[in-house]
Protein backbone atom coordinates (compact mmCIF):
# COMPACT_ATOMS: atom_id res chain seq x y z
CA UNK A 1 0.00 0.00 0.00
CA UNK A 2 0.68 3.25 -0.64
CA UNK A 3 1.95 5.59 1.95
CA UNK A 4 0.02 8.52 0.42
CA UNK A 5 -3.21 6.52 0.45
CA UNK A 6 -3.22 6.60 4.26
CA UNK A 7 -4.67 9.14 6.79
CA UNK A 8 -2.09 11.05 8.52
CA UNK A 9 -3.21 13.90 11.07
CA UNK A 10 0.42 15.48 11.87
CA UNK A 11 2.21 14.61 8.78
CA UNK A 12 1.94 15.36 4.61
CA UNK A 13 3.67 12.51 2.73
CA UNK A 14 4.61 12.27 -0.89
CA UNK A 15 5.61 9.26 -2.09
CA UNK A 16 7.08 8.94 -5.61
CA UNK A 17 8.92 6.20 -7.49
CA UNK A 18 12.24 6.64 -5.77
CA UNK A 19 11.63 8.48 -2.59
CA UNK A 20 9.11 9.88 -0.37
CA UNK A 21 8.92 13.51 1.14
CA UNK A 22 7.45 13.59 4.82
CA UNK A 23 6.46 17.67 6.14
CA UNK A 24 5.99 18.17 9.60
CA UNK A 25 2.11 19.63 9.97
CA UNK A 26 1.20 21.01 13.44
CA UNK A 27 2.13 24.83 12.16
CA UNK A 28 -0.32 25.83 15.26
CA UNK A 29 2.24 25.14 17.64
CA UNK A 30 5.15 25.53 15.50
CA UNK A 31 5.48 21.62 14.33
CA UNK A 32 6.15 20.51 17.81
CA UNK A 33 6.56 16.93 17.65
CA UNK A 34 3.58 15.30 19.96
CA UNK A 35 2.78 11.58 20.32
CA UNK A 36 0.95 11.27 17.35
CA UNK A 37 3.46 12.75 15.09
CA UNK A 38 5.61 10.09 16.67
CA UNK A 39 3.16 7.29 15.68
CA UNK A 40 3.36 9.01 12.07
CA UNK A 41 6.35 8.63 11.71
CA UNK A 42 6.88 4.75 12.84
CA UNK A 43 4.29 4.54 10.03
CA UNK A 44 6.78 5.85 7.42
CA UNK A 45 9.79 4.34 8.87
CA UNK A 46 7.26 0.48 8.57
CA UNK A 47 6.91 1.57 5.46
CA UNK A 48 10.59 2.61 4.17
CA UNK A 49 11.73 -0.36 6.05
CA UNK A 50 9.95 -2.84 3.94
CA UNK A 51 10.46 -1.02 0.76
CA UNK A 52 13.66 1.48 0.51
CA UNK A 53 13.64 4.88 -0.75
CA UNK A 54 15.71 8.52 0.15
CA UNK A 55 13.31 9.85 2.63
CA UNK A 56 13.22 14.06 2.25
CA UNK A 57 11.93 15.69 5.68
CA UNK A 58 10.68 19.63 6.26
CA UNK A 59 8.19 21.67 8.29
CA UNK A 60 5.49 23.21 7.11
CA UNK A 61 4.93 27.26 7.11
CA UNK A 62 8.89 28.45 7.43
CA UNK A 63 9.29 25.93 10.46
CA UNK A 64 10.96 22.63 10.64
CA UNK A 65 10.11 21.60 14.35
CA UNK A 66 10.35 24.09 17.16
CA UNK A 67 11.04 20.85 19.71
CA UNK A 68 9.02 18.67 21.50
CA UNK A 69 5.36 19.42 22.37
CA UNK A 70 5.93 21.28 25.85
CA UNK A 71 2.39 20.79 27.41
CA UNK A 72 2.86 16.67 26.47
CA UNK A 73 6.44 16.69 27.44
CA UNK A 74 5.43 18.70 31.29
CA UNK A 75 2.98 15.73 32.54
CA UNK A 76 5.66 12.61 31.55
CA UNK A 77 7.21 11.07 34.41
CA UNK A 78 10.36 8.91 34.77
CA UNK A 79 8.45 5.64 33.09
CA UNK A 80 7.76 7.63 30.11
CA UNK A 81 11.77 8.68 29.48
CA UNK A 82 12.71 5.38 30.02
CA UNK A 83 10.79 4.61 27.15
CA UNK A 84 12.65 7.00 25.06
CA UNK A 85 9.24 8.17 23.09
CA UNK A 86 11.43 10.54 20.52
CA UNK A 87 14.99 9.13 20.73
CA UNK A 88 13.44 5.71 19.88
CA UNK A 89 11.90 6.99 16.61
CA UNK A 90 15.11 9.23 15.77
CA UNK A 91 17.29 5.86 16.31
CA UNK A 92 14.84 4.31 13.56
CA UNK A 93 14.87 7.05 11.16
CA UNK A 94 18.86 6.91 11.44
CA UNK A 95 19.13 3.33 10.52
CA UNK A 96 16.54 3.58 7.04
CA UNK A 97 18.06 1.67 4.63
CA UNK A 98 18.36 4.80 2.31
CA UNK A 99 19.80 8.09 2.61
CA UNK A 100 17.49 11.03 5.25
CA UNK A 101 17.70 14.47 4.05
CA UNK A 102 16.54 17.02 6.29
CA UNK A 103 15.44 20.25 4.65
CA UNK A 104 15.39 23.21 7.58
CA UNK A 105 13.92 26.43 8.01
CA UNK A 106 13.58 28.67 10.66
CA UNK A 107 12.91 27.17 14.24
CA UNK A 108 14.96 23.81 14.52
CA UNK A 109 15.29 23.33 18.44
CA UNK A 110 15.15 20.44 21.07
CA UNK A 111 13.74 17.45 19.68
CA UNK A 112 13.25 18.96 16.59
CA UNK A 113 17.18 19.52 15.95
CA UNK A 114 17.43 16.09 17.13
CA UNK A 115 15.71 14.52 14.36
CA UNK A 116 17.75 17.20 11.88
CA UNK A 117 20.97 15.47 13.37
CA UNK A 118 19.28 11.78 12.79
CA UNK A 119 19.69 12.90 9.17
CA UNK A 120 22.19 11.76 6.51
CA UNK A 121 22.38 15.27 5.51
CA UNK A 122 20.78 18.76 6.74
CA UNK A 123 20.54 21.56 4.41
CA UNK A 124 18.81 25.09 5.23
CA UNK A 125 17.81 28.35 5.07
CA UNK A 126 18.90 31.79 6.12
CA UNK A 127 16.07 32.00 8.57
CA UNK A 128 17.63 28.96 10.19
CA UNK A 129 17.89 28.60 14.34
CA UNK A 130 18.87 25.38 15.71
CA UNK A 131 20.04 24.22 19.04
CA UNK A 132 19.12 22.37 22.07
CA UNK A 133 17.78 24.85 25.01
CA UNK A 134 16.90 21.34 27.01
CA UNK A 135 18.78 22.36 30.16
CA UNK A 136 17.14 25.89 30.35
CA UNK A 137 13.93 23.68 30.62
CA UNK A 138 15.37 21.59 33.71
CA UNK A 139 16.26 18.64 31.01
CA UNK A 140 18.43 17.62 28.82
CA UNK A 141 18.37 16.27 25.30
CA UNK A 142 18.00 12.88 25.65
CA UNK A 143 17.07 11.68 22.21
CA UNK A 144 20.58 11.38 20.73
CA UNK A 145 22.13 14.97 20.45
CA UNK A 146 24.85 14.18 23.27
CA UNK A 147 25.93 11.57 21.58
CA UNK A 148 25.30 12.27 17.81
CA UNK A 149 26.02 16.05 17.90
CA UNK A 150 29.85 15.39 19.04
CA UNK A 151 30.06 13.17 16.29
CA UNK A 152 28.73 15.95 13.92
CA UNK A 153 30.43 19.43 14.95
CA UNK A 154 33.27 18.17 17.58
CA UNK A 155 32.76 18.15 21.87
CA UNK A 156 33.69 22.07 22.20
CA UNK A 157 30.95 23.24 19.82
CA UNK A 158 28.73 20.61 21.04
CA UNK A 159 29.03 21.56 24.36
CA UNK A 160 28.17 24.89 23.51
CA UNK A 161 24.98 23.83 21.98
CA UNK A 162 23.89 21.24 24.64
CA UNK A 163 25.16 23.18 28.03
CA UNK A 164 25.49 26.93 27.48
CA UNK A 165 22.10 26.75 25.33
CA UNK A 166 23.79 28.01 22.08
CA UNK A 167 21.60 28.30 19.09
CA UNK A 168 23.47 28.69 15.51
CA UNK A 169 22.07 30.79 12.44
CA UNK A 170 22.39 29.18 9.20
CA UNK A 171 25.88 30.61 8.44
CA UNK A 172 27.64 29.43 11.60
CA UNK A 173 25.77 25.81 11.41
CA UNK A 174 27.20 25.89 7.70
CA UNK A 175 30.83 27.20 9.03
CA UNK A 176 31.25 24.06 11.46
CA UNK A 177 29.63 21.22 8.83
CA UNK A 178 26.31 20.75 10.81
CA UNK A 179 24.51 21.57 7.63
CA UNK A 180 26.02 21.58 4.21
CA UNK A 181 24.44 23.83 1.88
CA UNK A 182 22.03 27.19 2.73
CA UNK A 183 19.26 27.95 -0.09
CA UNK A 184 16.72 30.40 0.12
CA UNK A 185 13.45 29.74 1.31
CA UNK A 186 11.43 29.50 -1.99
CA UNK A 187 14.16 26.82 -3.02
CA UNK A 188 14.59 24.73 -0.25
CA UNK A 189 12.93 21.83 -1.55
CA UNK A 190 14.18 22.00 -4.75
CA UNK A 191 17.62 22.08 -3.14
CA UNK A 192 16.43 19.00 -1.34
CA UNK A 193 14.80 16.98 -4.28
CA UNK A 194 17.92 17.92 -6.70
CA UNK A 195 20.14 16.33 -3.79
CA UNK A 196 17.37 13.63 -4.10
CA UNK A 197 18.31 13.54 -7.80
CA UNK A 198 22.33 12.83 -7.25
CA UNK A 199 21.16 10.19 -4.67
CA UNK A 200 19.21 8.17 -7.21
CA UNK A 201 21.77 8.39 -9.74
CA UNK A 202 23.72 6.53 -7.44
CA UNK A 203 23.16 2.00 -7.41
CA UNK A 204 20.38 1.90 -4.74
CA UNK A 205 22.23 -1.64 -3.41
CA UNK A 206 25.84 0.39 -3.31
CA UNK A 207 23.93 3.07 -1.80
CA UNK A 208 22.49 1.00 1.13
CA UNK A 209 25.57 -1.09 1.84
CA UNK A 210 27.76 2.14 2.04
CA UNK A 211 25.59 3.65 4.27
CA UNK A 212 25.44 0.59 6.96
CA UNK A 213 28.77 0.10 6.35
CA UNK A 214 30.17 4.00 7.03
CA UNK A 215 27.50 4.05 11.09
CA UNK A 216 29.36 0.36 11.68
CA UNK A 217 31.18 1.03 15.46
CA UNK A 218 35.30 1.00 14.16
CA UNK A 219 36.23 -2.50 15.82
CA UNK A 220 33.99 -3.63 12.41
CA UNK A 221 36.34 -2.41 9.87
CA UNK A 222 38.60 -2.99 7.77
CA UNK A 223 36.48 -6.67 7.98
CA UNK A 224 32.71 -5.11 7.15
CA UNK A 225 33.93 -3.58 4.45
CA UNK A 226 35.58 -6.47 2.58
CA UNK A 227 32.35 -8.37 3.27
CA UNK A 228 30.54 -5.61 1.61
CA UNK A 229 32.54 -5.50 -1.13
CA UNK A 230 32.29 -9.34 -1.91
CA UNK A 231 28.71 -8.34 -2.09
CA UNK A 232 28.79 -5.68 -4.71
CA UNK A 233 31.15 -7.33 -6.64
CA UNK A 234 28.74 -10.12 -7.09
CA UNK A 235 25.89 -7.59 -8.14
CA UNK A 236 24.60 -7.38 -11.59
CA UNK A 237 24.61 -3.33 -11.07
CA UNK A 238 28.26 -3.57 -11.10
CA UNK A 239 28.87 -5.45 -13.87
CA UNK A 240 26.00 -3.59 -15.82
CA UNK A 241 27.73 -0.35 -14.78
CA UNK A 242 30.82 -0.84 -14.88
CA UNK A 243 29.76 -2.35 -18.59
CA UNK A 244 28.21 0.75 -19.58
CA UNK A 245 31.11 3.39 -18.51
CA UNK A 246 33.88 1.57 -20.24
CA UNK A 247 31.35 1.21 -23.63
CA UNK A 248 31.18 5.33 -22.73
CA UNK A 249 34.62 5.44 -22.94
CA UNK A 250 35.45 3.43 -25.58
CA UNK A 251 33.05 5.27 -27.66
CA UNK A 252 34.11 8.58 -26.34
CA UNK A 253 38.14 7.27 -28.16
CA UNK A 254 36.62 6.09 -31.22
CA UNK A 255 34.87 9.97 -31.89
CA UNK A 256 38.33 11.60 -30.98
CA UNK A 257 40.47 12.95 -33.86
CA UNK A 258 43.07 10.93 -34.95
CA UNK A 259 46.37 12.92 -34.03
CA UNK A 260 48.20 11.83 -36.70
CA UNK A 261 45.50 12.29 -39.89
CA UNK A 262 45.69 16.02 -38.09
CA UNK A 263 49.48 16.57 -38.23
CA UNK A 264 49.45 15.32 -41.83
CA UNK A 265 47.13 17.54 -42.52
Amino acid sequence: MALTSEKFGTLIVEEREDRVTVLLNRPEVRNAIDQQMVDELHRVCDHLEREPKILIIAGVEGVFASGADIGQLRERRRDDALRGINSSIFVRIAKLPMPVIAALDGYCLGGGAELAYAADFRIATPNLRIGNPETGLGIMAAAGATWRLKELVGEPMAKEILLAGAVLRAEEALRINLITQIHEAPVLMEAAHNLADRIAKQDPLAVRITKSVFHAPAEAHPVIDTLAQGMLFESQAKFDRMQAFLDKKAEKKSNKPDTADRTRK
